[in-house]
């Protein structure tokens, strides 16, 4: 289905075009979400958080300001870094046994496989080493700016400013 016609009828609010939005997009989603949670049971509820969030609010996705894909994913990251920032998930992490740590390690790798397969890392591979650092530590990390700024050892509106370049110069080569 184009994306022009499972947007018209995800604004219907069709049971179908939420299921097929689900099927092509929730893997992808899921690569992004568990690059920052980190942890399987969470990563999946996220996931269900966002795919409700995307129903409720599809309304609100305005096509002039991106793809329906970019939307979402900045859903799945603002969902996720909440997630990582709520008193209840740093209380379970402090929690954690030893084998949840070799389970992650094991994990990694796929996760790894996951942002390949979308063809993101492709992408920043080829930014400058300084795109590079910002966005793993924004995006992939999910570092707040100014935590970012102060591992970089950079002022805020340095890493700012550099961020809004590195995201445009990404957004070209993956126009191009």
């Amino acid at each position: 289905m184009e994306q022009e016609i499972l947007l018209k009828e995800l604004l219907k609010k069709d049971d179908k075009s939420f299921t097929l939005l689900y099927d092509n997009y929730s893997k992808s989603l899921y690569g992004v979400i568990f690059n920052l949670i980190r942890n399987t049971e969470e990563a999946e509820d996220v996931l269900q958080e966002v795919f409700v969030k995307i129903w409720k609010n599809i309304d609100s996705y305005n096509e002039s300001k991106g793809r329906l894909y970019t939307w979402m994913l900045n859903i799945a990251r603002n969902t996720s870094i909440d997630k990582l920032r709520s008193k209840n998930f740093n209380n379970s992490q402090k929690n954690l046994s030893s084998d949840n740590f070799v389970h992650i390690l094991e994990d990694s790798s796929k996760t790894t496989n996951m942002i390949d397969a979308i063809g993101i890392k492709e992408f920043i591979m080829k930014l400058k080493p300084k795109c590079i650092q910002i966005i793993d530590l924004l995006f992939f990390k999910g570092y707040t700016q100014q935590e970012a700024s102060d591992e970089l050892e950079m002022p805020l509106g340095t890493v700012k400013t550099n961020n809004r370049n590195c995201m445009n110069e990404l957004r070209k080569m993956i126009h191009d």
